[in-house]
């Protein structure tokens, strides 16, 4: 099928032709293995003969003698006792068998095969699952006819992708519901709500039109970003709308003869820059998290792509379309009429209560200061993680039972783990897959099983109440180790450490047994730290293995060669290829090997036969040590060191200050070797990295900014006015956090950026109006131009604070949804922050610029500055 990249195969048989030898028969007649591998060898041969050609034709040689099935394969001569023949059929059985597994698979508790399909890297999941489902569908019928059940859905990412598009692509819409709904109501005018509320189709449009032409589909992260900018594309449209609006009705009002064109125009002039300057700053706080490295970035880029792009299209629109329909629909209306009852209704108490801290401002500063600096000190003492764990509706448990447990026995223990899974409210299906495939990417030992539970159609919260049902289910299975996670989160953990685990704890050295003792101790000491869980160490040692070591001079003194013996041994156990027969078009090995209950016992190895060059029996024993012992199925290496490799995951706490804690019990209380050494990787190493990264690219833009800002103020104190709103904002996003558990993520610390972006608009609007006031108006700068200035912003602010916050409220409401786990963290700390910063710049910035402003005009109208 078009996209798919491989198949991995988990379970089933491989069909062969086996020589399954009994070696006491060889016994009897003086024969060894190796002559049984050469007699299966010469009876399965093909060769190819020449051709004869006369004067005028060549004639292509076409032999034919080989044996073809079983019963002809039994009847190839071994060799000759006494005078009679003595076939294969004398010391082997020949018969169609499985080749030997080294992987195994159940669904539902029953014997299955396991289909890993892959998908090819770019290629759209939906796309190829539905293209993979069809190409199902049309086997369902002959695959039920031979008595099989196909099961299409034991894990299918692509019910994740669409869950979580919808989410995030429904809270679009009702953001964008609630936006207009705000509109309206402000406004209270049909035409001039219209005319804010085009900003909203033509900017996403145009951000879409973009993102496609660079590439990008619109995915739950593109789409999150388009959902974050849904409140503020409407923002210059309304500032623009607002003005014009207020502008014609007091021309009107005063009997101005302008001409309304003019006033249209010169309203819209009058906030241009401002608005031009609001968003460009806005702007370069998101390019930050376009310079982020790593999977960081990959996260966060389209997300911040898509909300630039959307916030570029809205400067366009409110200074080329927002003007001339206000021409078009409002210049001829007569707008003498009082102001819309919620504008009247806001203003009139605004005044009010803007005189009382006017007239009170030192607390209200004193308090306003203590609020910021203790929510700056609270950060610190917050949890963090890299990305919230993702709600796919599925989950992976990784069971690795002691090395060396057998296909059998990982069978029997994974079919009770799914007996006792199937029983957890919420479990859908349960697989179970063995070992490895033989085209798989990973080389697990056969006591290593991935049991996929898939879940039904549940939200946010109650898959992690299943979750945690299905960590008390497996703590009932002593002896086992098990980890539990999703298939992305998984990903992403493994493409950050290697290992499918928040925390990984390399452990260098040279001497492996020191090793594997002082790994052995890290691990007791991480399980003893609070929250963790699936403790695991990933190269454990003990391994049961027969060691056969060939003792030379025996093998010389035989006249063996050892690579013979080695062959035959090889041969015997895991089986020697032969040759090939032909059905049709299907091919199918020859083996020989010993047959099944040999092989089963232990004590047979050293009984194995082999002939001498001079036709005397000798069994392996006489000729080599066989042995008992404890090996490993893997030795890891990293940075060309050997490593000993600890993992564990974190439950009921924040996996930063779990590893915190863990580094302070690991120094205090682990006596590394001498030469050792430890290191932390996953997702707290990644949130560390990530989160300095944002700082430091954060700072770069904010001098960018605050260069940008220093020509629109033009003075030092104006252009603070514009930046003490930033810890304003931050008081508000710290109480999100708080008010939802207290845990910073990577997509929260992105919501603090793009919140110090928002609010720092508001501050510039005001700011900018009081340079209006006094430089083109020539009003005097004091206590009456600050409450007129700040009345006059009350509605635009107001309004772009409401309709930004309503645009995020959806993806804050369902942050535990599928799909919005990354955005959501995103929304609540922007929500809160422009709670918190809409008040404060409505009540306390005028009065700061009241009496630290610099607002001062040219000409006749020059006054000083109060200070």
């Amino acid at each position: 099928m078009p996209g798919v990249a491989k198949v991995a195969v988990f379970g089933g048989e491989v069909k062969q032709l086996q020589v399954q030898v009994h070696p006491e028969r060889l016994v009897r007649f003086d024969l060894g293995l190796n002559d049984v591998i050469a007699a299966a060898s010469k009876a399965t041969g093909v060769r190819g003969a020449g051709f004869v050609e006369t004067e005028n034709q060549r004639l292509v040689l076409s032999t034919q003698g080989q044996s073809l099935t079983p019963e002809e394969i039994a009847q190839a001569v071994l060799a000759f006792h006494q005078g009679a023949a003595i076939r294969l059929a004398s010391v082997a059985d020949v018969r169609a068998a499985p080749e030997p597994p080294i992987g195994a698979s159940a669904v539902m508790g029953k014997p299955g095969v396991l289909l890993v399909v892959s998908q090819q890297y770019g290629a759209n999941t939906v796309e190829v699952t539905r293209r993979v489902e069809a190409a199902l569908a049309e086997a369902q019928g002959g695959l039920r006819a031979e008595g099989m059940t196909l099961h299409t859905d034991v894990f299918r990412p692509a019910t994740f992708v669409e869950t979580a598009t919808r989410n995030v692509r429904n809270a679009l819409l009702l953001g964008a519901a609630l936006v207009v709904l705000v509109l309206f109501v402000f406004l209270y005018d049909l035409r001039t709500a219209a005319i804010s509320c085009t900003a909203i189709p033509l900017s996403l449009l145009a951000a879409v039109i973009v993102l496609d032409r660079f590439g990008l589909t619109l995915n739950t992260l593109t789409l999150g970003g388009l959902a974050i900018a849904i409140g503020e594309v409407v923002d210059d449209a309304v500032i623009d709308v607002e003005n014009i609006v207020r502008r014609l009705r007091l021309s009107r009002a005063e009997g101005s003869d302008t001409p309304p064109w003019r006033v249209v125009l010169e309203a819209s002039l009058e906030v241009r820059s401002a608005v031009v300057y609001a968003t460009f700053a806005v702007i370069l706080v998101f390019v930050p998290i376009l310079t982020l490295p790593g999977i960081a970035g990959r996260l966060f880029a389209p997300l911040g792509i898509a909300y630039i792009l959307a916030v570029t299209a809205s400067l366009l629109v409110a200074l080329t379309v927002t003007p001339a329909l206000a021409m078009l629909v409002l210049a001829g209306r007569d707008l003498r009429h009082a102001e819309p009852p919620v504008m009247r209704w806001s203003k009139e108490r605004y005044r009010g209560l803007l005189e009382r801290v006017e007239a009170h401002p030192r607390p209200v500063l004193a308090m306003v200061g203590v609020l910021g600096l203790a929510a700056a000190a609270a950060v610190p003492f917050f949890g963090a993680t890299f990305i919230p764990e993702l709600r796919e509706g599925h989950f992976i448990v990784h069971m690795s039972a002691v090395p060396g447990t057998s296909l059998q026995e990982s069978l029997r223990i994974g079919g009770r783990v799914t007996q006792a899974l199937q029983k957890v409210n919420g479990v859908r299906l349960v697989a179970q897959r063995v070992g490895r495939a033989e085209k798989a990417e990973d080389v697990w030992g056969t006591h290593y099983s991935e049991i996929d539970v898939d879940l039904l159609p549940l939200g946010g919260e109650e898959g992690e109440f299943v979750q945690a049902d299905i960590r008390n289910v497996l703590s009932g299975f002593p002896g086992v180790n098990f980890a539990v996670k999703t298939f992305l989160t998984e990903r992403v953990e493994e493409t950050l450490s290697g290992y499918t685990a928040s925390v990984v704890v390399n452990l260098f050295g040279n001497d492996l047994d020191a090793l594997d003792r002082t790994a052995a101790e890290v691990a007791r000491t991480l399980g003893e730290v609070r929250g963790a869980t699936e403790v695991q160490l990933q190269s454990p040692p003990g391994m049961p293995q027969l060691g056969v070591r060939l003792r030379k001079e025996d093998v010389a003194r035989w006249g063996f060669d050892p690579l013979e013996v080695l062959d035959v041994v090889r041969a015997a156990y895991q089986g020697s290829t032969v040759g090939q027969v032909y059905d049709g078009n299907r091919v199918f090995d020859v083996t020989v090997i010993l047959e099944p209950a040999t092989r089963r016992r232990v004590e047979a190895l050293g009984e194995l036969p082999l002939r001498t060059p001079e036709g005397t029996y000798v069994r392996l024993r006489q000729i080599a040590d066989i042995y008992e012992s404890a090996g490993r199925y893997q030795v890891l290496h990293q940075g060309a060191r050997r490593v000993q490799t600890i993992t564990a995951n974190v439950a009921g706490r924040d996996v930063s200050s779990f590893v915190t804690e863990a580094r302070t019990r690991l120094t205090q209380g682990v006596k590394l070797p001498e030469g050792s050494y430890l290191e932390f990787a996953g997702a707290a190493e990644a949130q560390r990295q990530s989160r300095r990264d944002l700082l430091l690219h954060s700072l770069l833009a904010g001098v960018g900014i605050v260069l940008l800002l220093s020509v629109v103020t033009r003075n030092g104190r104006n252009l603070g006015l514009v930046l003490v709103n930033l810890p304003f904002a931050l008081v508000g996003g710290v109480l999100a956090v708080f008010a939802t558990g207290g845990v910073l993520s990577l997509g929260s610390l992105v919501g603090f950026v793009t919140l110090f972006g928002i609010t720092l608009r508001n501050s510039i609007m005001m700011v900018s109006h009081y340079e209006h006031l006094v430089e083109v108006e020539g009003r005097a700068w004091g206590a009456e131009t600050a409450l007129l200035g700040a009345t006059d912003r009350l509605v635009p602010i107001l309004m772009t604070s409401l309709v930004t916050a309503l645009g995020l409220l959806p993806l804050a409401i369902g942050m535990h949804a599928p799909g919005r786990e990354i955005e959501g963290p995103m929304a609540v700390v922007i929500l809160g922050g422009l709670i918190t910063s809409m008040a404060l710049n409505l009540l306390v910035l005028p009065a700061l610029a009241f009496r630290y402003g610099r607002f001062e005009a040219t000409g006749e109208h020059a006054v000083d500055a109060r200070r």
